[in-house]
């Protein structure tokens, strides 16, 4: 689980069940990071309030800081804390996919070369 998980809110005031919420949603994310990078992962996520009365939504962002410079961010808005979270941790999972495909090295161990020539 990624242990540096720092919840805040403008203009709404974070209740515990939400914290414990996100960080075991967002906390899980660590799983799909590469296994270089998982241990000092630092996650910012910021609720702001949108609107007043019957079209209040909410707003839920999130930012990660991977070692290296990198920060994965995605942003959602949603009349539902809870269902905005998820949404969240739906676009952070498809972008920390694309960062590992990008910074895993893919080339085979052994060259296609040796694959192929007959040994005595």
């Amino acid at each position: 689980m990624i242990e540096k998980i720092d919840v805040t809110g403008t203009g709404y005031k974070v209740e515990e069940s939400l914290k414990k919420y996100i960080e075991k949603r967002i906390g899980k994310l660590d799983r799909y990071l590469p296994r270089g990078s998982k241990k000092d992962v630092v996650v910012k996520v910021i609720v702001a309030s949108v609107g007043k009365g019957k079209t209040e939504k909410y707003e839920i962002s999130v930012a990660m800081e991977i070692p290296g410079g990198k920060v994965i961010a995605a942003k959602d808005e949603c009349s539902n804390i809870f269902a905005g979270v998820d949404l969240v941790e739906a676009k952070l999972v498809g972008q920390i996919r694309r960062y590992k495909v990008e910074t895993q090295d893919r080339r085979p161990k052994k060259s296609l070369k040796n694959l192929f020539i007959k040994r005595k």
